[in-house]
């Protein structure tokens, strides 16, 4: 958008200067020494005219000479003046028009672009809506949709409106009238199980089958197939994650080198647990928590603590395992960092950072935002199973302290 300003602004003083400079240069010239020039001219004619009269014996020797002192007289009168109106220095009125012209043309020419321009046109854009950042734009959205309840584009920038501005819930109700109307576009069965899977901090349910029917409809979406894995990850299918990531992973384009990275270590963590699922040889993760070490950066750590909710305390046995995990607010579902404790230890006191991290490539500090998760499990496998506990923090910056976790949910 600035640069379109700056634009105009060359522009405007491109016409400024094509119009202001001929009118300046179009006033009339001072024409004071040529009339002065003209004056001495016609005095000289004139004494000459009496020099022969006084020859002539037409005029006396008295007449001539106050004839002379006359016309010097009358001379110096006129070039009086010239130059006083000189010096009053009045502009010309092409002069005055030159300026008034370089005002008056950039003042109209923004005002008639605010009158009947397209403000929005600079504004990213979807089938000729603005997107909404704010809650006035999307109150213009919402009114739009309501005068065009069936017209698809409005209400898919409605729909990514909601999201962009962290309204999960009411995108989700958008991209559920969406499919209605589009039923056979992948992208939107995508967005819509992204948005549910944001509203429900899971992509377990129904997001599971939005994201498989988007397949159904294009088995090499892109974004359908990483949420895939990513589901697959969280219910503890690892052989369907390392079959979507690998999927994924080949479709990527070769210059995509930080998506291909991202992939291809989620792959790499999912190929892991698919093996020590299988009783493989690979090396196992490290999940009970280690000795606090003094490199470990503070700039990543986030500190609070787990408590277990009274109405659930019968649902728990003392021995019954309780995981901490991290894992990144928007991107591979996989934990980044692990905590495991037991029922009987809570009140829980945790601190976790990267010296945590489950894979080197795979620190919290590789994330903007993160999101803790409490569960406790009867069977010690750190993927929720029906009958689990869980409790689960709102999306969190690093650095975060003071966090606290209430394990108040059932996992049916």
């Amino acid at each position: 958008m600035t640069l379109f300003w700056i634009i105009c602004a060359v522009l405007l003083v491109i016409a400024i200067l094509f119009v202001a400079i001929p009118l300046w240069r179009g006033t009339s010239k001072n024409n004071s020494v040529e009339r002065n020039a003209a004056n001495l001219e016609i005095l000289r004619d004139q004494i000459a005219e009496m020099d022969a009269d006084l020859k002539n014996g037409l005029l006396t020797p008295e007449l001539h000479a106050q004839g002379k002192r006359e016309l010097q007289a009358r001379l110096l009168e006129e070039v009086g003046e010239t130059q006083a109106a000189e010096a009053t220095n009045k502009p010309h009125p092409l002069k005055i028009t030159a300026v008034v012209l370089s005002i008056l043309l950039p003042l109209a020419s923004v005002g008639l672009y605010f009158k009947i321009g397209n403000l929005d046109a600079f504004r990213p854009m979807h089938g000729g809506f603005a997107m909404a950042h704010n809650e006035t734009d999307l109150k213009s959205l919402e009114d739009k949709v309501e005068q065009n309840p069936d017209d698809p584009e409005a209400i898919v920038v409605l729909a990514r409106s909601y999201v962009e501005l962290e309204r999960y819930a009411d995108g989700s109700r958008m991209y559920e009238r969406l499919v209605k109307i589009i039923p056979d576009e992948p992208i939107l069965w995508t967005d819509y199980a992204d948005a549910l899977a944001m509203t429900h901090s899971s992509l377990q349910g129904a997001p599971t089958k939005l994201l498989e029917r988007a397949l159904e409809l294009n088995p090499n979406h892109e974004k359908a197939l990483a949420l895939s894995g990513s589901a697959a990850m969280e219910r503890g299918d690892y052989a369907a994650a390392v079959r979507h990531w690998d999927k994924l992973l080949k479709l990527l384009p070769a210059g995509d080198s930080e998506n291909a990275k991202m992939i291809g270590e989620a792959l790499s963590q999912a190929r892991h647990m698919l093996a020590q699922s299988q009783g493989g040889r690979a090396a196992p993760v490290q999940i009970s928590e280690p000795a606090p070490r003094a490199q470990a950066g503070g700039k990543e750590r986030i500190t609070g603590t787990v408590t277990l909710n009274a109405a659930l305390k019968g649902n728990a046995d003392p021995g019954d395992t309780v995981f901490v995990l991290v894992r990144a607010a928007h991107g591979p579902k996989m934990p980044l960092a692990i905590l495991r404790k037991q029922v009987r230890d809570l009140p829980l006191n945790f601190s976790l950072d990267d010296s945590m991290a489950m894979s080197p490539e795979m620190k919290m500090s590789n994330f903007d935002q993160v999101v803790i998760l409490a569960r406790i499990t009867k069977s010690g496998n750190a993927m929720p199973q029906a009958g689990d506990l869980q409790g689960m923090t709102k999306p969190l910056a690093l650095g975060s302290s003071g966090i606290r976790i209430d394990i108040d949910q059932l996992i049916k």
